[in-house]
């Protein structure tokens, strides 16, 4: 399991350890918070994926050979692009639960995700996208503000902007624009709109073998970013859309498709797929959905019935700093 110091790499640890498995954690510093779990079997440094991408393909590609691993877990952005790019290596040494990269680059653009979600019947946003930066004289005088900027590709609230104004949407598209050319143009969701995550595992053959939901309850920014308290919830129409548009992907591995629920028409949209393990995989665990173990069982050719049920109202907090922070803001 790599990204050893998050949250999320810590719960698949433990889901895994709990089920008698040995964990390998991997890390680019030994302050990894996964590594000092009593599941923890062993803990390696390796180079960063961020600073020294090459130097961590070699490390990992040695690690794998020198011994016997049945499943790598790539955790987060940076190690699972590395990866993905040599899918086909890493591939003959172990199970490998995950997209190619040109997979993973067509889930991770929002604007593309959204036009096929369109073409597939799953509302969405009004969405503009520009291609010129002279359309934005146009749209200023079209649209109902605030608006949302987003850039195309990305995750999290970096590069996010809510204009109220022509002026603030001219200004602030531009400066995202210098970083994230040519980012989308979305119609605000009302906040009190409830935000939902749907947690889906696929097999080989594009068929969910798992599903979970949870409702955001608190998020920090409060804006919109990661949730710092959810509750497991049942809401098989967005179950049903998300897998829709995975198996549209040709989707392997786990993946988490958000929606948020627009109060005006009581309509769920699609705001984005997080194409990886989500930071509150915690909760699905807690309540009866171990994500981990389940693709440790495909990785041994297990065959088990799809699971979809699991442990209604359980809740789940982000306490330092995540709820802390949600507070202050």
């Amino acid at each position: 399991i790599t990204d050893g110091h998050w949250r999320k790499s810590l719960a698949a640890v433990r889901a895994l350890g709990e089920q008698g498995i040995r964990v390998t954690v991997g890390e680019s510093t030994r302050l990894a918070t996964a590594a000092f779990s009593k599941h923890c079997h062993q803990a390696v440094v390796y180079p960063s994926p961020l600073f020294r991408p090459a130097e961590f393909v070699d490390f990992l590609y040695r690690q794998l050979s020198s011994r016997s691993y049945q499943m790598l877990l790539p955790m987060e952005d940076e190690t699972l692009g590395l990866i993905s790019r040599y899918h086909s290596d890493f591939s003959k040494l172990t199970y490998l639960p995950i997209v190619s990269f040109e997979k993973l680059c067509l889930a991770r653009r929002k604007d593309k995700v959204l036009l096929l979600a369109e073409k597939l019947g799953i509302p969405i946003p009004k969405t503009w996208l520009v291609h010129d930066l002279l359309q934005l004289d146009d749209l200023a005088d079209r649209l109902a503000f605030p608006v949302v900027i987003k850039p195309k590709a990305g995750s999290g609230a970096v590069g996010v902007s809510y204009p109220e104004s022509p002026a603030e949407l001219m200004a602030q598209y531009r400066s995202i624009h210098r970083r994230f050319p040519f980012p989308m143009i979305q119609e605000m969701i009302p906040r009190e709109g409830s935000g939902y995550g749907v947690s889906i595992l696929m097999n080989e053959n594009q068929q969910g073998k798992a599903s979970f939901v949870h409702k955001r309850l608190r998020e920090y920014p409060v804006t919109g970013g990661a949730s710092t308290l959810r509750e497991s919830v049942r809401y098989d129409d967005i179950r049903d859309m998300a897998i829709e548009l995975l198996k549209a992907l040709d989707w392997f591995g786990v993946a988490m498709v958000e929606f948020k629920l627009d109060p005006r028409d009581g309509v769920p949209k699609l705001m984005e797929v997080n194409p990886r393990f989500w930071g509150s995989l915690s909760l699905s665990v807690a309540a009866g959905v171990n994500f981990p173990y389940l693709l440790f069982r495909m990785s041994c050719q297990e065959t088990f019935h799809p699971v979809n049920h699991y442990q209604i109202g359980k809740k789940s907090r982000w306490l330092l700093p995540g709820d802390i922070l949600h507070f202050i803001d």
